[in-house]
This record gives structure tokens, sequence and C-alpha cells, in this order.
């Protein structure tokens, strides 16, 4: 009797597990399908594993193709660890990864694909270059966001740029209304995120740890990348934190920016750029992989034309508020033939531990800049140099700041050139002026201070400067 208790016992228990089974099998069922009604198309219903072995590439386009195919939704990334060649991400799709989630490069770069841009830009001879893990083309109203993280692997390629560089993080090109927020980027084996010819495009709060730039971006003459915003991001980059060229209504605030390259680069035209509120400091967290060096170069270098052939204006460009620590030099401005500027305003900028080279504004275009103002900015200079150190004769710059023969600020082909409340201070004596002036027309300095070196006569040197308004009314003590 007690035997046949045991198994009604046993077969109660069985059937009780199996309506659970049951139950949670018609619930996840429910749960999946009022998922995909919603729009939102979980990887693992896909086949993705997650583990960190398996390649999820196949899965993830395919929820992304059903994401697409249904009008649209959210492409979701549980936690787990995705393995991943090229993922296409298409129109009305966000692709967001949960707290856990790691979306991780393959690390073999044959298995990447790349866009092909349009024939007129200069780029689009680069081909596979522009290989990407998450790659977009012609798409609009597509986003990335979500507290997980995009990791490049740091994939070495022999054959790619340096011999070194892998596939871009996350490339778009002809995209519209593009967002990408919330995620870090890591270890990304070129660029972080790189776009071209691509409109209304939002990065916000977003992290970028490693790899080269973190956010790069280009048009072109005709077509440039309009109404960017980089807000609230945090850089620790090998190479420049931002960069590119030909870029209309544009505005990086509340950034933390750290690099073993340049904060900002500017390769070509820009009208309408606004950086403020942002903090600059070196040196690098993370090394610049091609030389392993760490200290940070410029704060912001804008240079069109520096590092190949471009053509228009630098216009319309506000900097403000702005705090640097341990760069090179806090702003290097220089345009190049075939370019012009117009309007420059620096604003309320303090810079300590400087320790390369003056900040430098520097036509040798055929056009002078036509208006910049230095107005309250105080900067802090390491000094200790000498005339005998740096060559006398000055020629155009490469595509980096340099020292020079002032160890203030130099000016070379400038319209008009304005200083209010602008402080140069040395921490260490230096037998250099403190500011060359080569070919102004219009020179005003309105509370123009720095520090006094002995054994300097001419502590500012003016070539070829046809008017000056004001006078350098104060000098600080020697240090």
């Amino acid at each position: 009797m007690w035997n046949r208790m045991g198994i009604a016992r046993r077969r109660g228990v069985l059937v009780a597990v199996a309506w659970l089974i049951l139950s949670i099998a018609m619930l996840t069922g429910a749960r999946n399908a009022a998922d995909a009604q919603a729009g939102v198309f979980d990887i693992r219903d896909f086949g993705a594993v997650g583990d960190g072995k398996t390649l999820d590439t196949a899965a993830i386009n395919k929820a992304i193709e059903a994401c697409a195919q249904a009008g649209g939704g959210q492409v979701r990334l549980p936690p787990g660890r995705y393995l991943s060649a090229t993922v296409h991400l298409k129109s009305r799709v966000t692709l967001y990864l949960e707290a856990g989630a790691r979306l991780i490069g393959a690390e073999d770069p044959n298995l990447y694909e790349h866009p092909t841009p349009p024939g007129f830009l200069p780029e689009a001879r680069w081909g596979k270059w522009h290989r990407a893990l998450i790659l977009a083309d012609g798409a609009e109203d597509i986003e990335i966001a979500g507290a997980g993280v995009i990791d490049g692997n740091k994939v070495f390629d022999p054959t790619g740029e340096e011999k070194m560089r892998g596939p871009h993080t996350f490339v778009f090109v002809n995209c519209r209304n593009v967002t990408v927020q919330d995620i870090s980027f890591v270890d990304s084996a070129n660029y972080a995120i790189f776009f071209l010819i691509s409109d209304h495009v939002d990065i916000r709060n977003v992290k970028f740890t490693g790899g080269w730039d973190g956010v790069h971006f280009r048009g072109a003459p005709q077509r440039a990348c309009k109404d960017v915003s980089i807000v609230g991001c945090r850089f620790y980059t090998g190479d420049d934190s931002i960069a590119g060229r030909y870029w209309e209504n544009v505005v990086i605030s509340d950034c933390i920016v750290n690099s073993s390259c340049n904060g900002i680069r500017l390769i070509g035209p820009a009208r309408h750029l606004i950086v403020r509120d942002c903090l600059f400091y070196g040196p690098g967290v993370r090394p610049h992989r091609t030389s392993d060096r760490y200290n940070m170069l410029a704060g912001i270098n804008l240079q069109p034309g520096a590092w190949d052939k471009t053509t228009g204006d630098l216009d319309d460009v506000l900097i403000s508020d702005i705090t640097m620590q341990n760069v090179s030099t806090p702003f290097h401005i220089l345009l190049k033939p075939g370019n012009t500027a117009n309007r420059i305003l620096v604003t309320r900028v303090t810079a300590t531990g400087v320790y390369r080279a003056a900040c430098s504004v520097e036509s040798w275009a055929e056009a002078p800049f036509k208006s910049v103002t230095f107005r309250n900015v105080d900067i802090e200079f390491n000094g200790g140099g000498s005339p005998d150190k740096v060559p006398a004769v000055i020629k155009a710059p490469g595509v980096d700041a340099r020292p020079l023969p002032a160890w203030g600020l130099y000016a070379r082909n400038v319209e008009n050139l304005t200083f209010e409340d602008f402080r140069l201070t040395c921490t260490k004596p230096d037998r250099r002026p403190v500011l060359i002036c080569d070919d102004v027309n219009q020179l005003t300095l309105e509370g123009f201070k720095f520090t006094r070196c002995r054994d300097v006569n001419e502590p500012v040197i003016l070539n070829r400067v046809r008017t000056v308004t004001g006078a350098v009314d104060g000098l600080l003590p020697p240090p």
C-alpha cells in the first residue's frame, strides 16, 4: 500500500512539474509575442547565444531585419557576451544593450563589411578602411542606447592603416536622425564612431575608453555634416577625442576630454561651431596605440587644410567656459591655402600646466583671419624656454603644434586681433618674448597682462602691425 501511495505521489509531482514547465513556456511565448507586438525583438529569440565564443552575427542581423520589416522598434541585447562581425543597423531600429550586455568585435578582420561612400567624397577610394562592427548606410531614425558596452576588441589588422588598425566600431554614411546615448565604447580597433555626410546626430552621455578617435565625422565641400550635438560625453581616447571636417551647426558641450593626442582636431572647414563647458586634461589615461605615448597634445586644434587640401570657411566659432590642464598648447588655430576664417571668439578659459607651445593664430593661406577675439582668458605655461632652443625663422607647421619663438602667443596674418582681460603667466622663467605678431592689421589690447621675465628686452614684438589700440597695462611679477 505504501509503495502504491509513493508512486501516486511521484506521479502527482511529475504532473505538477509538467504543468509548471508548460505554464512557463506559455508565459514565455506570450511575453515574446507581446514584446514583438510592442516592437521589442530579443536577439536570443533569433538564436543568439551570448557566451562570448559563439559568433552571433547572423542572429543579431535577423533580429534587426525582423524589427525593420515590422516597421521599426527595439532590438534588445540582454545580459551576455555577444561576439559578432558586422551588424547592419536599419531605419527606425534602436539597438538597445541592457546593463550587463557586451557586443564584442570578432577577432578576424576579414569578417567585417564596409559601405561604399558616394564617389564625390575623397574618402570613397579608401574601400575597406570603412569596415565596421555596426554599420548603417542611408538609414534614418536609428539609435544605439542602453547601459551596456560595445567592445571593439582591439582587432588587429596587419593590412590595415599603419599596419595595425582594424574596423571602426560604429560607421554610418548618409544617415539622418541618429542618436547614440548612455552606451560605452571600449577598445575600438580604429574610430569608435565615424560618420560621413549625415545630419541631425545626437551623441549624449556616452563614454569612450581606449582605441583611436572617439567621434570622427566628415562632410564634403558642398555637403557638410549638419546639426550635430556631442553632449555630456566622457573621452579617454588614445588618439584625437573629437575630429573631422566640413561641419555645420555643431555643438560640443559638457564633456570631459582626456586624450593621448588632441582633444578636438578640426582638419577642414566648419561653420557655426560651439565648444563650451568642457574639461580638457592630460596626460592620457589610455596610450596612443601607434606610438605608445600618453602625453596630451593641443586641447583645441583647428587646422583647416593641415592634413590635405580643403576649401571653405572657418566661421562663427565660439569657444567658452573651458578648463584645460597639462596640454601641449590650449589653442592651435591655423589656416592653409584654400581656406578662409571670419569670426572666432574664445572666452572664459583657464589653462594650467601648458608644457610645449604657445597659443597660435596663424594664416598661411592667401587670406587673413578676419576677426579673432580672446576675452577673459587665463593661461599658465611651464616656461623654461630660450630662443636658442627653437628655430629663429617661423615656418608653416605640420599637423601638430610646435615650439615657437614666443612662449605665450603667436599671431600671423590676422585682420582684427583683440585681447580683452587676457593673462599669460609662466611658472619658470622663459627667455623668449611673450607675444609675437606678424602682419596684423588691427591689434587691440585691453587688459593684456603677462609675466615679465628677466633678460627679455622685448617681451612684445610687433612686425608689420598697422594699428594698435590700448597697451600692455600691467606686468605680473617674475617667477
